[in-house]
């Protein structure tokens, strides 16, 4: 870090930057990551570099995605001493990582690490696991958030990140991480979340769509059994329970009955 201070570098609010500052912590996450010599990593945000350093130390080669222009010469010159280490000067909400993956780690078995902007955790979590190109991903995101990937049907937190994160990956809180080991202290704590890609989804791909509709639909009116929540949203009367009325939602409606949302994952074999 104190090479940036002497530069005068001062961290955007805008990009939500909160640098990690502990290198304990940056090696610990490395090492519960799974990266080793078979493996090419994929970072969001380098950073000052301590995680990407970590991870270079146990990875084949880490590909690290910085969207500050005002980093790239700082980091190119403290991870110097490494080879295995590629910086590209990337908005990784433009990414595409399916490309990144194939053209960038010369066929090593891709994953994911990454310290995730507090305001952007979540179109940035949908960007990483929607082209499920990565075996895994080891994030490290606000705890509250990480609460609600993890939660459990019937509880406060589930809802429909729950839902989609659960439909891509199986996730796991590892540990927490206070706010004293980042730089500028964020006024919230944090959590790395091991996400592993599930290799069969509980729905055909052809369904997914009509899957997601429900989960919105459903969540977006927590209150209402899961069938009127349905039929609010896709406009239809209580006796609509036959396919080809609404598109691809009316096979949900038909199944689901008077179940509320919490049952949609947590019942999966029983309604898809």
């Amino acid at each position: 870090m104190k090479k940036y201070n002497n530069n005068g570098f001062k961290p955007s609010r805008s990009l939500g930057q909160n640098f990690l500052a502990d290198p304990n912590i940056a090696e610990r996450i490395a090492e519960l990551s799974g990266a080793d010599e078979t493996r090419g990593v994929v970072e969001i945000g380098a950073g000052t570099g301590v995680l990407t350093a970590a991870l270079a130390k146990r990875a084949r080669k880490v590909v690290s995605l910085e969207i500050d222009s005002r980093l790239i010469p700082v980091l190119t010159d403290t991870l110097k001493c490494y080879d295995n280490i590629e910086i590209i000067h990337q908005d990784a909400l433009k990414a595409n990582f399916s490309a990144i993956c194939g053209e960038r780690l010369g066929g090593l078995r891709p994953m994911l690490c990454a310290n995730l902007p507090y305001n952007i955790t979540t179109p940035l979590l949908t960007a990483i696991l929607t082209p499920a190109c990565f075996e895994h991903a080891a994030v490290m995101i606000q705890r509250e958030v990480a609460r609600r990937i993890c939660a459990k049907p019937g509880t406060p937190e589930y809802g429909a990140f729950t839902v989609y994160a659960n439909f891509y990956t199986e996730p796991k809180i590892l540990f927490d991480v206070p706010p004293e080991c980042f730089m500028p202290r964020p006024k919230v704590h944090s959590s790395v979340v091991m996400m592993k890609t599930r290799k069969e989804r509980i729905c055909a791909p052809e369904e997914e769509k009509a899957f997601f509709r429900v989960v919105r639909a459903a969540f977006g009116q927590r209150r209402k059994t899961l069938a009127n929540a349905l039929y609010a949203a896709f406009a239809v009367g209580k006796s609509a329970f036959f396919f080809g009325e609404t598109g691809g939602g009316q096979h949900y409606v038909g199944q689901f009955g008077g179940f509320r949302e919490e049952d949609i994952l947590h019942n999966k074999k029983r309604f898809l």
